[in-house]
């Protein structure tokens, strides 16, 4: 966040210096044609854009800048309705059998249950005079018609019937971001994210544009609940082991000068235009603002530096937006807001040297604060 204080720096520099070798204290906004053609004469180390209908589509193709959500996430495929057994998983077997002569049952007793026999490492439980047999992979219908079939070897009048309690397996964790979190068995393969977190409550009305997480092995998937609502089809089905926490959105942009508030405003949904943030920083303020000055600070990254209009031709970056034009209008409800982005509703006029210093002040007050927030 240095490279802002030092262009606001720069900038007030250039202001002051060209009007008073004029015989005159600055008049008009930083964004006055007076400025833009100073800071062309002074070649200053960033670079001026007027945002513009026709600069819109240049300036789209530039790259991300700021905390930018770097994460993929996995569409939804449509699963079965059924759950199938993994290891951990605990069967509960009751057999019945009203043979005379019964290997597993007594005269007086016509049925025996197995309680609780857990699917082993590889897949298998243990039936009495039968042995190993697996059933990993396998629904629990299924699952039942095989140690039947293996039963009636042994015991040609048996009948046997399961209920299976999934295991951690077939379990996922919601960790944090909703009312209830915890461990939730899944009841089927077609358990989804948003089936996950009905479960758990829903989302704490705390959170601010709220993002989920998905832990999945050694890979990590994200995405805005938003999105999710909006978009069925990311509403991704989970697998056992899966890990799901929401989180508040952690992007920011800052305001500076003469706007309602001079503060850090978290993004309140996934993208925010220059017309968004100005609403949420509460406006610009009626007797100061210039509604001609309204600036927009930003930083690219070096490799972005583009001789053409693909690229800014500096790294350093300050867009001015014209709220009093009708292209300026709807220039500034289509240009988009960065992560980290600084705007700066500047005052017309400005009318001494303290003005600015002041300005650079309370810029130092909110670039401390800022400083102490992310520490």
């Amino acid at each position: 966040m240095r490279f802002l204080f030092h262009i606001l720096v720069m900038a007030g520099l250039i202001l002051l210096t060209a009007s008073c070798s004029r015989g005159r204290l600055p008049g008009g906004a930083p964004v006055s044609e007076e400025i833009l053609e100073q800071a062309a004469e002074e070649s200053p180390d960033f670079a001026l854009y007027s945002i513009s209908r026709a600069f819109l589509p240049a300036v789209a193709q530039w790259p991300p800048t700021g905390k930018q959500e770097n994460l993929n996430w996995l569409a939804n495929n449509a699963g079965a309705k059924t759950q199938i057994i993994q290891p951990g998983d605990r069967l509960t077997l009751q057999i019945w059998d009203s043979g005379e002569n019964s290997l597993l049952t007594s005269i007086e007793q016509k049925a025996v249950q197995l309680q609780d026999v857990t699917v082993a490492a590889n897949g298998a439980v243990f039936m009495p005079y039968v042995g190993n047999i697996s059933v990993i992979g396998l629904t629990p219908d299924l699952a039942r018609e095989k140690l039947q079939s293996e039963l009636e070897v042994i015991v040609p009048s048996a009948q046997l019937q399961l209920e299976m309690t999934e295991g951690r397996n077939n379990s996922v964790d919601l960790v944090s971001g909703v009312a209830q979190p915890g461990i939730y068995p899944m009841p089927d393969r077609n358990f989804t994210i948003l089936g996950l977190i009905s479960a758990g409550g829903g989302i704490s009305s705390t959170l601010n544009n709220p993002q989920v997480r998905l832990i999945r092995g050694k890979a990590i998937y994200g995405t805005s609940v938003d999105r999710l609502l909006n978009q069925p089809r990311l509403d991704t089905l989970l697998r056992g082991g899966d890990r799901v926490f929401v989180e508040e959105d952690e992007r920011y942009f800052l305001s500076f000068g003469a706007t309602g508030q001079e503060a850090l405003h978290p993004f309140t949904k996934d993208k925010i235009s220059a017309m968004d943030a100005v609403v949420i920083m509460g406006g610009l303020q009626d007797n100061k603002a210039d509604p001609k000055g309204l600036l927009i600070l930003r930083e690219y990254p070096g490799a972005a530096v583009r001789a053409d209009s693909k690229g800014p031709k500096q790294a350093r970056v300050v867009f001015s937006v014209d709220l009093t034009s009708a292209d300026g209008l709807f220039s500034a409800r289509r240009f988009q807001i960065n992560p980290d982005d600084l705007l700066i509703a500047t005052e017309s006029p400005i009318n001494d040297v303290l003005t600015v210093s002041n300005i650079i002040g309370n810029f130092v007050g909110v670039f401390n604060a800022t400083q102490n927030l992310s520490n």
